[in-house]
């Protein structure tokens, strides 16, 4: 089953076109990975795919049905998650309470006014479970602006699970983080379920490389290669335009 599909999918800015007639199938429980240089466009590309800005010409479709038109919150509803380059928990809430608030989101009747927080055990209960699975626990008390950068990412990407999605976007999950902490990080997007479908924008060639079923190569908001990590390394417009001379001459893994 196919999972997200791109058709001539552009995004103008003004005069300026951040992405232009980009085409692409995710199928379901695949890891695709999105790389380029910076200002190629894959942010933007995020954003489309996410709901976060319209696409000026083309479809998004998730499963068969076309989300083109749809608002971002009726995408999360439908099953699509997304991280963010930046963190974007409370800062004055603690990680438990950011935790709360996200799984609260996914019961009927949301944010009533009329109904306590604190009087829903089973919320409490299932974040608790969602610390110690992640091994978070030891900083669930702790306020979102007093941990560290590499933890806070580690709490972004558990927020995006605590809806249960069926796509997941990961916008560079690894960004910043120690040569410790990016071990920490794929870890945990190894041990995402398979039937989940992630597209993943990474910087890190390594980690991208490493975590890729099929990868797609965009640049100057074009889309110029697509396939499985031996054939982007063997794509002398890749090694040319991102990957470096000095790649070009190595050996395809």
């Amino acid at each position: 089953m196919t999972a997200l599909v791109l058709s001539d999918v552009s995004r103008n800015f003004g005069g300026v076109r951040a992405l232009s007639n980009v085409s692409f199938a995710v199928e379901a429980g695949e890891r695709r990975l999105i790389i380029g240089p910076n200002g190629a466009g894959k942010t933007t590309l995020f954003n489309v795919v996410a709901g976060a800005v319209a696409a000026s010409a083309g479809k998004v479709a998730m499963f068969g049905c076309d989300i083109t038109s749809l608002s971002a919150h009726r995408r999360a509803r439908m099953g699509l998650s997304r991280t963010f380059q930046i963190t974007n928990l409370f800062p004055r809430l603690t990680v438990q309470e950011n935790v709360l608030l996200a799984l609260q989101a996914t019961e009927a009747g949301a944010f009533s006014l009329m109904r306590r927080m604190r009087c829903n055990r089973e919320l409490f209960d299932r974040a608790d479970a969602l610390l110690q699975e992640w091994n978070l626990s030891a900083i669930a008390g702790r306020e979102a602006k007093e941990i560290s950068y590499g933890e806070k990412r580690q709490v972004d990407l558990m927020l995006a699970m605590a809806l249960e999605p069926k796509v997941l976007l990961l916008d560079e999950p690894t960004a910043g983080l120690s040569a410790a902490e990016v071990v920490h990080v794929v870890g945990m997007i190894r041990s995402l379920p398979k039937e989940m479908t992630v597209l993943m924008i990474e910087h890190d060639i390594d980690v991208a490389f490493d975590l890729a079923d099929r990868i797609a190569v965009l640049h100057q908001g074009l889309l110029i290669a697509e396939g499985d990590p031996a054939s982007i390394r063997a794509d002398p417009r890749v090694a040319e335009i991102y990957l470096g001379e000095d790649e070009a001459d190595t050996e395809p893994c």
